[in-house]
């Protein structure tokens, strides 16, 4: 199920205890104006109003918002997995404590093709941080799963690419996370038939995927835009 609307609008509406696992990809507060590398050409960073921080304590009291209700839906033993930079990550990390969400793991998705540096005074950013949080004290994890990847215990530092040219072939969105990602997430910490939220769908990654792996899933998208790419995406896949 998708819906095009605010996303604390909507969590409000679903009932409580009835998600098995939530992925989150909130917006970052990193538009400032800077300037970036995309496909070779120089660019600003600027994502959108949404992505634009008015306060810390405007973004610091919509985290609590949008994560209280991840938590009210969210089912006894079940997780959320919250992604960031370090714009926004701390505020994620100290609200989710502060809820009662208890941190599982904090995995650094080291991406092996970032784009270049425009200035060349610092190191090349290449990662980002993604919190993996339970409510209550048991979750599920398919050990035996990560396990077969690469036949050794998993690190908390994945190394995965970036969004694949394929995946945008119906429109991109600026923070677009890639499926070899979401399969990742959604094999590890979910089983069949279970049903999955993402509160800010973008382009459908999470749905596609989730869809794609016989899991049930609910998306959130406010920008009619890429609420329409997330619906082509999934009809390609007769999903």
């Amino acid at each position: 199920m998708l819906y095009n609307d605010d996303c604390i609008k909507v969590l409000k509406t679903i009932e409580a205890d009835s998600i098995d696992m939530i992925f989150a990809d909130p917006p970052y507060f990193l538009s400032n104006d800077g300037l970036t590398i995309n496909s070779g050409k120089i660019v600003s960073v600027n994502k959108g109003e949404w992505d634009k921080p008015k306060s810390y304590q405007s973004t610091v009291e919509f985290t609590r918002q949008w994560l209280s209700e991840c938590w009210r839906v969210l089912k006894d033993n079940s997780t959320i997995w919250v992604t960031g930079t370090s714009h926004n990550i701390f505020e994620v990390h100290f609200v989710m404590k502060e809820i009662g969400f208890n941190v599982i793991n904090i995995i650094i998705w080291h991406k092996i093709d970032p784009p270049p540096l425009i200035f060349k005074n610092k190191f090349k950013f290449s990662y980002e941080f993604i919190i993996w949080a339970k409510k209550g004290k048991r979750h599920y994890f398919n050990y035996d799963y990560v396990y077969s990847i690469n036949n050794e215990e998993m690190h908390d530092v994945w190394n995965l690419p970036t969004v694949q040219m394929y995946e945008k072939r119906y429109g991109k969105h600026p923070t677009q996370k890639p499926e070899c990602l979401l399969e990742r997430i959604i094999l590890c910490s979910t089983q069949v038939g279970d049903l999955v939220l993402d509160p800010f769908m973008g382009s459908g990654t999470t749905c596609v995927v989730a869809k794609r792996l016989k899991r049930k899933y609910i998306g959130i998208e406010k920008d009619v835009k890429y609420y329409e790419i997330a619906k082509r995406r999934l009809y390609e896949h007769r999903l």
